[in-house]
């Protein structure tokens, strides 16, 4: 299984796949839910972070905070949270 910045990565760089279609949801701390998503047009590549725009600026977001990957409406990748012991 890819990790999510392969998939990222796939998606952005391989001609099969238009980047417009994806939408990603992360952690976004301070957000309802601490969770908020962003559409394909409005993100930036970045080895280390996904650098998001909106209106109020940008956020950049580590990659370890992706919590799902949807192509074209459908999920494609799910970050699997581990129980606390």
């Amino acid at each position: 299984m890819l990790t999510s910045h392969a998939l990222i990565l796939k998606f952005r760089h391989d001609p099969r796949f238009s980047f417009t279609k994806v939408r990603i949801w992360y952690v976004d701390r301070g957000a309802p839910e601490d969770c908020s998503q962003a559409d394909g047009d409005r993100i930036i590549l970045d080895a280390y972070y996904l650098k998001i725009s909106s209106a109020d600026g940008e956020k950049y977001i580590p990659y370890h905070r992706v919590r799902r990957i949807f192509y074209a409406g459908v999920p494609v990748w799910e970050r699997k949270i581990r129980p606390k012991k």
